[in-house]
């Protein structure tokens, strides 16, 4: 079998390579821009070929396909910055559109029929009608930034390539997910690595946070990465599956639960630099269809994803 991954050095992209290395039996390719591993997924350089590509060159991604010639691909690769998104907006659409679109157009010119899962986003959905509520895949698609609208386009466009040219893609919509890895650009990681670093005394014990009121749904990062794996080997020809706990968490409550496992006292500070625009109060999905169709459970419980993201700070800070 073999694999090629787009976006394999991101922080979904390297766990997938982990994940996929495990189960064995396939030769896996990654594609990055810059084409070179990051300092924390050094380790897996010797084990993952991996090859610099524009996803945007269309001719650049048609030979590295006929180079391949993979069997599957992850599209994982894409802009991934919600509030940086409404500075950035010709910057999100390039990276999760025009990428996308070229990538398909460039598997039709190869010729090949590779299985292609399309990663997207529960945000795609916008905000609740009511509270509590759910999103299910029928849901309609109300995005409310421009990260999550160039995300719902790619994902229709998605759809629209397995009806013509006739491509082979199952669309994932995974809701938020952490865990080691990932960016401190983003707010689970961010409190980890302030709370390591006041724990080594490189930082005043002021912990500084955005808007702590919206509430998530969140999944350990290797829970979704699996998730894509079972939709590779299970998911149906053109359908989207949300990938979610139905469980949601205060951002709030997340930090408590980290200042919680930290070793010192911690002040706690919200700085407005760090508030997002138009953040959406409340997100939480319905992922029957995923667990319905492929078996699929979340195995790791949130304070152990939040314990083993502070561990991962404290080697790193």
């Amino acid at each position: 079998m073999r694999i090629l991954v787009t976006g394999i050095t991101g922080f979904a992209g390297g766990h997938l390579a982990e994940a996929l290395l495990v189960r064995g039996g396939a030769d896996l390719v990654g594609v990055s821009r810059a084409g070179a591993w990051p300092e924390h997924w050094r380790h897996l350089a010797g084990r993952v070929a991996l090859r610099s590509c524009d996803l945007a060159n269309g001719s650049a991604v048609e030979a590295l396909l006929r180079e391949v010639q993979p069997q599957q691909i992850y599209h994982m690769a894409g802009y991934a910055q919600v509030g940086a998104s409404f500075r950035e907006v010709d910057t999100a659409w390039a990276g999760n559109l025009t990428a996308t679109r070229s990538l398909y157009e460039a598997i039709h010119r190869w010729g090949g029929r590779p299985r292609v899962l399309y990663v997207g986003s529960g945000l795609i959905y916008g905000d609740p009608e009511k509270p509590g509520q759910a999103f299910a895949e029928d849901h309609p698609l109300r995005p409310t930034s421009p990260y999550a609208s160039s995300k719902a386009a790619a994902d229709l466009l998605s759809f629209q390539m397995t009806r013509a040219p006739g491509l082979d893609i199952v669309r994932a919509r995974p809701f938020n997910h952490i865990g080691p890895h990932q960016s401190p650009q983003f707010a689970v990681p961010h409190f980890a690595q302030q709370i390591a670093a006041i724990e080594r005394r490189s930082q005043p014990p002021i912990l500084e946070t955005g808007n702590l009121t919206p509430w998530r749904d969140l999944s350990d990062v290797r829970d979704v990465v699996r998730a894509y794996t079972l939709l590779m080997d299970r998911g149906q020809n053109g359908e989207a599956y949300n990938i979610a706990t139905g469980e949601v968490h205060s951002v709030k409550e997340v930090l408590d639960r980290l200042l919680a496992l930290a070793n010192v006292q911690v002040e706690v500070r919200q700085s407005t630099h760090l508030i997002r625009p138009n953040d959406t109060p409340a997100v939480r999905g319905d992922a029957a269809k995923l667990r319905r169709e492929t078996g699929w459970a979340p195995r790791f419980p949130l304070d152990q994803t939040l314990a083993d993201t502070l561990a991962y700070w404290r080697q790193r800070v």
